[in-house]
């Protein structure tokens, strides 16, 4: 399905250049003179190579329709994610690169969403928060009660993050999926 580039969004898959990319990150630039036009960073689905490339915003690419598709994590392989298809119980075996930055948080029996072209997988999301106990946290310092003083903190799953000077080790806390950041204290 064609689209006009400047509705291009992180996610998506594209074909271009006789390949499928998929969208990691789009930015609109404006220039002082001469039209706008996108830059897009985008990853090879079948080498993983990335690349930059530019359109104008009135260029049209080619967009591939997604279907989303449930599974359930059970284990890694090495390089490779064995998820397992809830309703039929065939294992499915996926890439760890298809999670990105987000891959020290996959749990296990954790549900996940996969993104299928043509029965292939192209992308894959988490939750988007996870619960993970703090294993190293600075002590708090005297005096140090602004709001916004943020100590360092190491996570279960090796994970280095920021959290508020309340929180002690052995706490277990909200964390983002996307980024690695404190929400809130786990309240269970």
């Amino acid at each position: 399905m064609k689209q006009q580039a400047n509705l291009i969004r992180a996610g998506q898959v594209i074909e271009h250049l006789g390949r499928r990319w998929t969208v990691l990150k789009q930015q609109i630039i404006t220039p002082g003179k001469g039209g706008a036009f996108i830059q897009v960073e985008m990853r090879d689905l079948k080498s993983g190579n990335k690349t930059n490339e530019r359109w104008r915003t009135a260029d049209t690419v080619e967009r591939l329709m997604t279907e989303e598709k449930e599974y359930q994590y059970s284990y890694t392989d090495g390089e490779n994610l064995v998820l397992m298809d809830p309703e039929t119980f065939e294992q499915t075996i996926i890439p760890v690169t298809l999670l990105g930055d987000s891959a020290p948080f996959i749990q296990d029996n954790m549900t996940v969403t996969v993104d299928l072209v043509e029965g292939d997988p192209v992308g894959m999301h988490l939750p988007p928060s996870v619960v993970l106990e703090v294993v190293e946290a600075d002590p708090v310092v005297k005096g140090q009660t602004a709001a916004s003083s943020y100590k360092p903190a190491k996570l279960s799953n090796g994970v280095k993050t920021s959290v508020p000077p309340f929180i002690e080790t052995g706490e277990k806390i909200v964390v983002r999926t996307e980024d690695g950041s404190y929400v809130e204290r786990f309240k269970g």
